[in-house]
């Protein structure tokens, strides 16, 4: 268990290359499980909004950790995520940039993560989607 009390352990071998952005696995133990639906730009309208990823993907984060708290959660709950891009070439490019923007929405504890190229996402405006799922104690 984490110093916190939850029920995540970050776990980053040190025979693996580092975790940058990511955790390499994440032991859960606790007694609700948070199943997050895939999460677009999506304002409360149903429009996409941003022009690039990296204003898409905060309002993605944004929509995703709305319904976590919705649910009882944190960030810090997050076991797993996924990051689905229509350019993972740019979604590279512009790591660092999206790295900020995790940081000041979910903090610096990273669930497992991976990042997928998609041909398109329902909404065809939209460049990148997040979902996962978040134990909770």
């Amino acid at each position: 268990m984490s110093p916190e009390g939850r029920g995540l352990e970050r776990i980053n071998p040190p025979g693996l290359s580092p975790a940058t952005g990511f955790s390499h696995a994440v032991a859960a133990t606790g007694s609700r499980l948070v199943f997050l639906a895939g999460q677009t730009a999506l304002d409360v309208n149903g429009k996409v909004t941003g022009e690039g990823i990296v204003e898409q993907f905060e309002t993605a984060l944004a929509n995703l950790l709305a319904a976590l708290a919705a649910a009882g959660g944190t960030p810090h709950d997050l076991a797993r995520v996924t990051v689905y891009a229509i350019d993972v070439a740019d979604y590279r490019a512009r790591a660092k940039e999206l790295g900020r923007v995790w940081h000041r929405l979910a903090g610096r504890d990273y669930p497992a993560m991976a990042v997928i190229g998609a041909v398109r996402l329902w909404d065809e405006q939209a460049l990148v989607e997040l979902d996962g799922f978040a134990v909770l104690p």
